[in-house]
């Protein structure tokens, strides 16, 4: 079994420290871990705008499940955290962008704050594929 776990990174250097992986890829399952809304240099993306805060979760979301060898179309499950539950429609919005054809189950949930401030989502996913 241990040769079909796969970590996925995307060069977080917190990876190491703190002993986590963007995805793991188990043989055709994948689970992508809390996603939040920075960009290469770790900047929080799209400030107050929760819209753009969901769309920059789901890009990298989607760049860790290319290279774990699947696509949008294979998430089963999407999980969307959010500090204000007020936010749930801009960011269901973004979300159809980018899982109206897939339909995965969705849960949606409210929690105090994320370890930034500035964070107003993140986006866990699961998903299966079938090669």
């Amino acid at each position: 079994m241990a040769s079909q776990r796969k970590l996925i990174s995307n060069g977080n250097p917190m990876e190491a420290i703190v002993g986590f992986s963007r995805a793991v890829r188990v043989g055709n399952f994948i689970a992508v871990g809390g996603t939040a809304p920075v960009d290469a240099n770790g900047k929080t993306v799209g400030v107050g705008d929760v819209f753009a805060q969901t769309k920059q979760c789901f890009e990298i979301i989607k760049a860790a499940l290319e290279q774990a060898g699947a696509g949008l179309g294979d998430i089963v499950r999407t999980r969307v955290i959010l500090t204000d539950i007020d936010n749930w429609k801009p960011a269901i919005e973004a979300r159809k962008l980018y899982c109206l054809e897939a339909r995965p189950v969705d849960t949606i949930m409210c929690i105090t704050r994320f370890v930034n401030p500035e964070w107003l989502v993140e986006i866990e996913v699961d998903a299966v594929t079938t090669d």
